[in-house]
């Protein structure tokens, strides 16, 4: 699993923690970030060059005939996919345990109400029988 990643030298592809992509000139610049350790200051970081693919293609106007197009590596293509599997993967993770905290605070409030309500219907029991 993520062989893209652990061709480039990632080998522990669980330890990133996001990636940006930015181009340059003719070139990609893709730089993973991993997670900081404790008491680490900086996150650690690789960052990868690709040359841009280039390509001839039929332009949409006829009289220009064909023109030459700058787009992505396809390898970095695959590289992108499998870090978006990862730092999706991530977000997901994020997402539930948000979920499930406010679902435990949401919870917190009801018992809370319900406390109270009881208290109060046993203080009016006392209270009628003094």
């Amino acid at each position: 699993m993520y062989d893209n990643l652990k061709s480039l030298g990632v080998n522990h592809p669980d330890d990133i923690d996001r990636y940006s992509l930015r181009q340059e000139a003719n070139n990609d610049i893709l730089k993973i970030y991993f997670r900081r350790d404790k008491g680490e200051f900086f996150a650690k970081s690789v960052k990868f060059k690709y040359p841009r693919q280039r390509k001839t293609v039929v332009s949409d106007n006829a009289a220009e005939g064909y023109r030459e197009i700058n787009e992505i590596s396809p390898n970095l293509r695959y590289v992108i996919d499998e870090l978006d599997q990862l730092c999706l993967r991530d977000q997901t993770e994020v997402d539930l345990k948000h979920k499930i905290l406010e679902d435990l605070r949401h919870l917190e409030s009801v018992v809370s109400n319900k406390i109270a309500e009881i208290e109060s219907d046993l203080e009016k029991l006392t209270r009628n029988k003094s």
